[in-house]
């Protein structure tokens, strides 16, 4: 029975690639109608069972009347079967349906709704361009994406469930008083009129107060995680105080912001007591004033005082539903921020995966600034050879890293345009081109996986012994067969820890070059890849480099001008532009900024000859 409604709703369903709307209402509707059948059953479910409550007070008075006015052989002879029909129905029917209804919300609903919305959310956001994440705290993004589901299902479940408590229950408590005496109904319509101007008021602050604290929430939880992801800064320079002070102000900053909250929902409670007391002792002060009079009977008076109980605890309820609601709403609200945001760096409608040739590229009149007027590519023209291999060389800032950022279209550019084998990769599809380029850059992360899944990473499919193969060409087999991990796992099978803060960055670079190695791709991208090495193992890592770029078009980024010295050709980049290129010796002989650059970091040697044997 379980599994059945269990399997109602698949959470994880591949549906189409769409941004989320940015309307409140059209969010929920986004996600509700995938479950529309769930929710509509689970709406008609609470339409049945709220009518049996309402019996309940029904069942008092009419055994109150009973036993006032009839002998107990009266009662039994001629109203037995009344009274088992009425135990039916509470014993039987009742249970039945509230069985159904926390099938519908627990089973069907409750996980399946929360970990929908996660998902797709996950899948939407993970797809947006590197800009997106370099604008925000990682920790607040999945902050939104963990909480927006169980908040979105929440406040769908209970509004569905208060409708019914007030509209079908107050209203049909509201008729059946009026079938006994109109007069009756005065208490709950005064009520009810308060009531409403209550909600008018409270509902729309605790809805603002909601979302304020929601989105200081989220900033608490992104400074937090951001102070656990740099935790070697923060001990490398002693600041744990400072973090302290950086973590106190946004936590100083939700305490008030919830104190403010927590004040409304006590002022909501106070005002909703008093208004139910005042309902009860009117209805009673009421019912006995009547009574008094002869003019109802001791069975109304016991119906209508646990009907008028009833609906005050239906509302205090219904009225902390509503809170939650709206608390959760805000929630939602502050998710949507992340959501329910336009992927940037798109593909293409009519994009087509990329045919690779012989691996040509070429920069056409490139330029480009980060959305900044000063900009940082100016006019870059550029011609990249099959199996040429490159090395850029420059300063800091001078554009080097941002040319592979385009290449690789993690941006596009401002004007100009990029192809490899004659196709513009701003029509192509994103994954078809990264898929092939093999990039090691200097700031190696690796997942917080096994040391076999992070270098399979670039190629699931390889097997074991082509990751072993790709590993022992990295120079890592090594330190791999002494690694072992705090739940014992040894060799491939260790976990890395996160950013892969259990290995040194020599280790880290290696596991890199061995996935990139896996992956065998036709492009080859090496930003600083050996900068975190050793002399002895950059020396060897270098031979195996050789191999790998045999037939590939590479282009290497490196400060240190020994380890691209040897490459086809050099292409020095100042302020955004391409100011020199040849092979070595011909920049050493033009003696320009490139001559400049090695003889500073080869001491100062003046001779370009005895520069170049070192």
């Amino acid at each position: 029975m379980f599994r059945f409604f269990e399997t109602r709703l698949d959470p994880t369903k591949d549906t189409p690639d769409v941004t989320p709307p940015s309307g409140a209402v059209a969010f929920y509707w986004h996600y509700a109608r995938q479950a529309k059948g769930l929710l509509a059953t689970l709406f008609f479910g609470g339409a049945m069972t709220a009518p049996l409550d309402l019996l309940i007070p029904l069942f008092i008075g009419r055994v109150v009347t009973l036993v006032s006015t009839h002998t107990p052989e009266e009662v039994f002879h001629d109203y037995g079967w009344q009274l088992i029909g009425m135990a039916a129905l509470l014993l039987g029917l009742r249970p039945a349906l509230l069985l159904f209804n926390n099938l519908i919300t627990n089973q069907a609903i409750a996980a399946n709704l929360t970990n929908m919305v996660r998902w797709q959310s996950h899948r939407h956001v993970v797809r947006q361009g590197w800009s997106f994440f370099q604008s925000d705290f990682a920790g607040r993004i999945a902050n939104r994406i963990m909480q927006t589901g169980p908040s979105l299902r929440d406040s769908i479940v209970a509004s569905t469930n208060a409708v019914w408590y007030i509209v079908v229950y107050g209203g049909s408590a509201i008729a059946v008083l009026f079938s006994v005496d109109a007069r009756l109904t005065l208490p709950i319509i005064a009520w009810f009129c308060a009531y409403l101007a209550m909600l008018r008021y409270f509902v729309p602050r605790l809805r603002d107060r909601s979302k304020a604290l929601s989105e200081v929430r989220s900033a608490l939880t992104g400074r937090i995680v951001d102070s656990y992801t740099n935790i070697l800064t923060v001990k490398l320079f002693a600041k744990p105080k400072d973090e302290d002070d950086f973590v106190r102000a946004s936590l100083d900053e939700h305490n008030i912001t919830y104190q403010r909250q927590l004040r409304m929902m006590t002022l909501l409670t106070l005002v909703l007591s008093t208004m139910n007391a005042a309902m009860v002792v009117g209805m009673g002060a009421l019912g006995v004033i009547l009574w008094s009079k002869g003019e109802v009977t001791v069975g109304t008076v016991a119906m209508a005082l646990p009907l008028a109980w009833q609906i005050q605890a239906a509302s205090g309820w219904v009225a902390m539903n509503i809170t939650s609601i709206f608390e959760n709403v805000g929630t939602v609200l502050d998710g949507m921020k992340s959501i329910a945001t336009a992927r940037t760096m798109r593909d293409r409608e009519d994009a087509n995966p990329l045919r690779m040739g012989t691996g040509e590229i070429r920069f056409e009149d490139v330029h480009f600034g980060y959305g900044a007027a000063k900009g940082v590519l100016h006019g870059i023209d550029l011609t990249i050879k099959p199996g040429e291999r490159i090395g850029l060389v420059g300063p800091s800032g001078a554009g080097k890293s941002t040319m592979v950022n385009l290449l690789l279209r993690f941006f596009d550019v401002d004007s100009g345009r990029i192809l490899i084998d004659g196709q513009d990769i701003a029509g192509l599809t994103q994954d078809s081109l990264r898929a092939q380029i093999a990039m090691v850059t200097q700031d190696t992360s690796l997942l917080h996986r096994s040391i076999r899944d992070n270098i399979r990473y670039s190629r699931p499919a390889a097997t074991d012994d082509e990751v072993r193969a790709a590993a022992a060409q990295a120079h890592a087999l090594e330190f791999i067969a002494g690694l072992e991990d705090w739940q014992g796992r040894t060799g491939f099978d260790a976990q890395v820890g996160e950013r892969g803060v259990k290995l040194s960055g020599g280790q880290r670079q290696r596991i890199a070059l061995a996935r990139v190695i896996l992956k065998n791709a036709p492009i080859l991208v090496l930003d600083e890849a050996t900068s975190a090495l050793d002399s002895e193992v950059e020396a060897a890592i270098q031979e195996q480099l050789g191999t790998l770029m045999e037939g590939r078009t590479v282009i290497a980024i490196a400060h240190r001008l020994s380890t691209i010295s040897r490459m086809d050709r050099l292409v020095v980049m100042d302020q955004g532009r391409i100011v020199e290129t040849g092979s070595h010796v011909d920049l050493l002989a033009k003696d320009g900024i490139y001559a400049r650059l090695w003889q500073r970091q080869s001491g100062g040697f003046d001779d370009p000859q005895r520069r170049l044997s070192i």
